[in-house]
């Protein structure tokens, strides 16, 4: 085992960060508080648009909020792609909804619009489609699918922070809603935490109620207005699904950073298509023109003619100091989803075959040039 062994991911925290943190603890705001509202109003500053940001404690709330405030329960179903982590799916159950997985396309791995369509009935309500690895979804093929079927879209961007489509920015573009993950291992961290972006101000009114208990209000300055603000009303069950200050604190110093941040990725990208160029490896697509790859992952593919397979290979680089992982296994092969819902690797050819070959290489911002080298130089030794 190498002593220079490198993770797979680790958040890029600087100074600005520690000291942005730093300062929320002293204010006293350690719950939802200024920080917050100003988290919200950068963030879709930064989306540009119309739209309105609101904060949640994790990308899974934010999907629960936005499919809930869209009226999407009982009755009806949803179009998931099974290429997706399993959060996707499991929010359409919290609604009481019934998830319909999709295959994906065999280049990108995001939703195959063709075989969503065979799957729709006339309980679709809604399209959840991912923004796999950074790549962004064409927003006008999926526009077009879903003003064709009738269909609501809520797009899961947890990895596509900062992208955009057709020179639009990932959150401003025509759906419903967009959710955006700000986990640990994300382009842009608060620890845990997320983001719901839309231009539906009926929308974000209710995803505000809802993330707090089902107040009336906001319940921010409760506790710190000069006059009497006991009186809330609970207008409905709401959930637990606020971020705190200390946590927009941290998103707010990673926000400042994240252009600097996604071009490192990028560079980093750059860098393993270069050296991997004659490996029996296909590497991912770089983003299409006009649209803008955030390159939160960077998904290989394994060649039949590899002298060893996915998990050999997976063995090998941590052997030899570096840490690799897989993005995704798709959801029809995990218990809950296959045995709930009848599923079989026949339903989703591209996805049970490319499943077996994928690795994710390790790429995040805070890589020296000595990590980034050490990586090819590992898979050069293993695959040459």
């Amino acid at each position: 085992m190498s002593d220079r062994f490198l993770p797979f991911a680790l958040p890029d925290i600087g100074p600005g960060e520690i000291d942005a943190v730093t300062s929320a603890l002293r204010s006293g705001w350690l719950s939802s508080g200024p920080l917050v509202q100003e988290f919200e109003r950068r963030f879709a500053r930064h989306c540009g648009a119309d739209v309105t940001a609101v904060a949640v404690n994790s990308a899974t709330a934010g999907l629960h909020l936005a499919l809930e405030a869209l009226g999407i329960g009982p009755g009806a179903e949803v179009l998931v792609p099974t290429w997706t982590f399993t959060a996707t799916a499991e929010v359409v159950v919290h609604v009481g909804a019934t998830p319909v997985l999709v295959d994906v396309e065999p280049e990108t791995l995001t939703i195959d619009l063709a075989d969503a369509a065979r799957k729709v009935t006339d309980r679709t309500a809604a399209v959840l489609p991912v923004h796999f690895a950074g790549r962004p979804v064409d927003a006008a093929a999926l526009a077009g699918f879903a003003h064709a079927h009738g269909l609501v879209v809520v797009e899961d961007a947890a990895h596509a922070f900062p992208a955009a489509s057709a020179g639009v920015p990932i959150g401003a573009g025509a759906s419903a809603a967009t959710v955006f993950s700000f986990y640990a291992t994300k382009t842009i961290t608060t620890g845990d935490g997320g983001m719901l972006v839309t231009r539906n101000p009926e929308l974000a009114r209710r995803a505000r109620v809802m993330r707090l208990h089902g107040f009336d209000r906001d319940g921010f300055d409760r506790y710190r207005s000069p006059r009497p603000a006991w009186h809330y009303d609970v207008v409905d069950a709401g959930y637990k699904y606020n971020l705190t200050d200390p946590a927009a604190a941290l998103g707010l110093a990673q926000l400042d950073r994240a252009e600097t941040m996604r071009r490192r990725r990028e560079e980093i990208a750059g860098h393993y298509r270069e050296a991997f160029a004659s490996l029996p490896l296909d590497l991912p697509l770089p983003a299409a023109d006009g649209d803008q790859h955030a390159w939160h992952l960077f998904v290989a593919r394994l060649r039949p003619g590899a002298p060893v397979g996915r998990d050999e290979f997976i063995a090998e680089l941590a052997h030899l100091g570096v840490a690799c992982s897989v993005h995704f296994i798709p959801l029809h092969r995990h218990t809950h989803w296959r045995t709930r819902y009848w599923l079989t690797d026949e339903m989703f050819p591209v996805a049970s075959r490319e499943f077996e070959r994928v690795v994710s290489l390790p790429l995040y911002s805070a890589m020296t040039d000595e990590q980034v080298t050490l990586v090819i130089r590992t898979v050069q030794k293993v695959l040459q």
